[in-house]
Order: C-alpha cells, then structure tokens, then sequence
C-alpha cells in the first residue's frame, strides 16, 4: 500500500492511470439525491 502499489489511488496517482479507484471523471451518481425512506412505525 504505497506510491509503488498500482491498485491504490496514490499509486495511480504517481503511475499517471486511471481506474476505479482513481476515476476521470467524478461518478455520476454522486450528484442525485437519494431519497430516504420513512421510518417504520414501530408494533405495540
């Protein structure tokens, strides 16, 4: 786990790749909004 290792971001950051951990562009499912679901009510 370093600059030498390619399957972290510092190490595809110092190796100039790209991949999952380390994508181009920012995800797009970051920007929506997830909806939270209502709390159950809870049994007596």
């Amino acid at each position: 786990m370093g600059k030498g290792d390619k399957k972290t971001r510092r190490g595809k950051i110092v190796n100039g790749s790209y991949g999952v951990k380390r994508p181009r562009n920012k995800y797009y499912y970051e920007e929506e909004v997830v909806e939270e679901k209502p709390a159950k009510k809870a049994k007596k």
